[in-house]
């Protein structure tokens, strides 16, 4: 017997208060003694994150970071297979109120998650270039110059080939844009701000996600049975070479299962079984930070019940096969029979003494 399910507490996570201004609210949800259920955070319908035990009975905690004006919703469900419980972020009494009490900065760290193929700028709070002042962007752990300008004249670009005609710096401003960005470009970037009222820096961590694929669902053919009393269908729902992404299963809007890929990029596969007569919509969701790709299961019988018949076929099929084989080996049967008793009677003639 399940006990019931504890609503879940969402708070800051006070282990990451700063002093320095951040432009990003850390948050932790939690229950506590609980076995054999999934935590999960939800941005809308999308499953951010998730976490699970089985039989041994603990607690539970899942981090979450949002901007501090992020205005999406966002939830904290907990559930086991038939039962759950929901708590809805309320981000401007846990998050707001934090950033009022340590303040705001031009020199916040500044997290961005950006598709690959896309623009990114770099903003920086100067409104305009000093006369003797000098802007430098380094990037990576090597710390390496990338763009430059001094004393409002041309930017200067590194000739580094990672970012080969991708750099494009605002020679007003200073802030720095990355065309067409891709993978390799993920990383610390730094920016050191020189002017008469003293020296400056700022970093931006940026993520670069790739494109995500369709997820695809195929009958499991490694569950096939000939047993006509099956009364269950094995789906498995797959996508090839991803990172950094969880794969879901959905029955309407209520998460069934997940399993999640971080750097390594691997193919991920998740098992579901239905009933053949579920008329319930499933969908197979795979998402990352910033975006997702969907499909839809709306017609159960299109993967599963062709499978059936199949099977009713294929046995009615070798049904008529062996009768035709049995009527085709009685048939020799007769014959060879029929040709032993021609050569028996012939036999017996011959040998037979001749009467005068």
């Amino acid at each position: 017997m399940r006990s019931h399910l504890p609503v879940p507490n969402i708070t800051r996570d006070s282990s990451q208060y700063s002093s320095s201004s951040e432009s990003r609210c850390s948050l932790v949800c939690s229950v506590l003694n609980v076995s054999d259920v999934t935590l999960s955070w939800y941005k809308g319908i999308s499953v951010l994150s998730s976490i699970s035990v089985s039989d041994l009975s603990i607690s539970l905690s899942l981090p979450l970071e949002v901007e501090y004006q992020d205005n999406n919703t966002y939830s904290c469900v907990i559930y086991n297979p038939i039962s759950n419980q929901t708590t809805h972020l309320d981000n401007t009494q846990l998050c707001h109120t934090c950033e009022d009490v340590f303040g705001a900065s031009s020199d916040a760290d500044n997290t961005i998650s950006v598709m690959e193929g896309d623009s990114v700028t770099l903003h920086i709070s100067v409104s305009a270039i000093e006369r003797d002042g000098q802007i430098l962007w380094r990037f990576g752990p090597e710390n390496s110059r990338i763009a430059e300008i001094y004393k409002q004249n041309i930017p200067t670009y590194d000739s580094n080939e990672i970012f080969k005609d991708r750099l494009e710096m605002n020679n007003q401003s200073g802030s720095l844009t990355i065309k067409n960005i891709r993978i390799k470009h993920s990383g610390l970037y730094r920016v050191t701000i020189i002017s008469n009222g003293g020296t400056s820096n700022k970093r931006f961590r940026v993520t670069v996600y790739a494109h995500l694929p369709i997820p695809n669902i195929i009958r499991n053919s490694l569950q096939y049975s000939s047993s006509s009393s099956e009364s269950r269908c094995s789906l498995v729902c797959s996508v090839l070479n991803v990172s950094n992404v969880t794969l879901s299963w959905y029955k309407e809007i209520s998460l069934l299962s997940s399993i999640s890929v971080s750097d390594l990029s691997i193919s991920l596969s998740l098992p579901l079984e239905v009933e053949y007569q579920d008329k319930n919509t499933y969908s197979c969701v795979l998402n990352n930070t910033i975006t997702n790709q969907t499909t839809h299961l709306d017609n159960i019988t299109q993967l599963c019940q062709p499978y059936a018949d199949s099977d009713q076929c294929c046995g009615s099929t070798e049904a008529v096969i062996r009768l035709v084989i049995s009527a085709v080996v009685g048939v020799a049967t007769v014959v060879l029979l029929v040709d032993h008793f021609r050569s028996d009677s012939v036999l017996r003639a011959e040998m037979s003494p001749s009467v005068p």
